[in-house]
Parts: C-alpha cells; structure tokens; sequence
C-alpha cells in the first residue's frame, strides 16, 4: 500500500472523486504543507498555519497507479485558479501536490509542465499529515443534503 497527497481545495468536494475507484483503499481529510503541529479546522481556515486542506489517498499501486490519481485529480480541479478552488479562497484552499519520493516527484513535475501549470500547482515535498476532525470524514456521505448543496453554491457542479 502507498499513500499520495493531493490539496485540491475543499476536501469534502475533492474526496468522492477518488473514494469508489479500484485501487483506493481510503481517502481521509486533513492538513498538509504548514509548520504548526497538529492544526485544526478552524486555524487552517484562518490562514494562520500554511496548511492546506489536503486529501491522503490510501491505494494499491499494483491496482492503481500514481499516474492514474494525478489524472483524476487534475480533471477534478481548476488548474487555472491560484487564489484557491471555486468559492474557496486563500492559501488552505490552492492546488498542491505532496510528493513522497522522486518517482513521484518526476512523474508529478511532468504533468504539472504538460498541462502548464507551474505557477498555480505547488509541487512540494511530503513532511506531516494531520488529519482533519471526525465530522469533516467522508463528509458526502454522512451529509449527502448539505454535501449536494456545498457542490452546487461552491460551483464544483460546473466542471
């Protein structure tokens, strides 16, 4: 099993696109990229921590590739937006990538140049993943009202 870490904006919108695919195993909501230990929710949200909201997607590489998750998650975010992703905005809310070793760095280093978007797509090294509150897990399916309401007024629906 290896894990990869992608900060695709919010993380309750970002986690069911890869929840169902064969080869995930798990995807938990959480925070990555920022110095301070053990954040939460509402510091993350302030900008005060240089923490992004991030996804770890647990998978079996021998069923799914790292190639695979990058593909669905640059067709599930705004390449273009470096404020953030669609209604989010602010640091905890732009696009990154956190690599764990060098093959997923080369791999990851290729896309973001192929699809030229160096300047709104982080590209860092993995250091510490936290994992977000209970409440933000699986948001989509503990509150599928609120979760279908969160997609359409943050304008996800459109991509």
């Amino acid at each position: 099993m290896k894990n990869a870490y992608f900060a695709g904006g919010c993380f309750w919108c970002i986690t069911p696109v890869f929840a169902d695919d064969p080869g995930v195993i798990s995807v938990t909501s959480g925070y990555c990229g920022g110095d301070e230990a053990d954040p939460s929710y509402e510091d993350v949200k302030s900008q005060a921590t240089g923490h992004r909201e991030t996804i770890k997607i647990e998978y079996n590489e021998n069923i799914i590739s790292f190639s695979a998750l990058l593909k669905i998650f640059f067709d599930n975010v705004d390449i273009t937006d470096g404020g953030g992703q669609y209604i989010d905005r602010g640091h905890s809310y732009t696009l990154a990538i956190y690599y764990t070793d060098e093959k997923e760095k080369e791999t990851a280093e290729a896309e973001i140049k192929r699809l030229q978007c160096e300047d709104t797509v982080s590209l860092e090294p993995y250091k510490r993943f936290y994992s977000a509150e209970e409440y933000h897990q699986n948001f989509y399916l503990k509150e599928p009202e609120k979760f279908k309401e969160e997609m359409i007024v943050s304008g996800r629906n459109r991509k």
